[in-house]
């Protein structure tokens, strides 16, 4: 699947995942209760470079920073394009 956005040096495109619509206790909340998403999914990746080589690969499931990357729409859906520095951890 090619996404048409193709991120240049040690960058990743990321969609986030959806915030949860309920509590633990099963209270529903409103869109703007919703925390902010911080777990995402990897869509595209850049060729690294020399000093900093690319460890992810389009579909890992990340955590990243919260205020980290920057917000675009393409074709309809919202990316965020961020350094893999940007990003903390993996989730398997």
């Amino acid at each position: 699947m090619s996404l048409g956005i193709k991120p240049l040096g040690s960058r990743v495109v990321i969609k986030k995942l959806e915030a949860e619509e309920k509590t633990q206790g099963g209270i529903i909340l409103a869109s703007a209760a919703k925390e902010k998403p911080q777990m995402a999914e990897v869509v595209a990746v850049g060729p690294g470079t020399k000093d900093e080589p690319m460890e992810l690969k389009a579909g890992d499931k990340v955590v990243f920073s919260k205020y980290a990357g920057t917000e675009i729409k393409y074709d309809g859906e919202e990316y965020t394009i961020m350094s893999q520095s940007d990003i903390l951890a993996t989730v398997e």
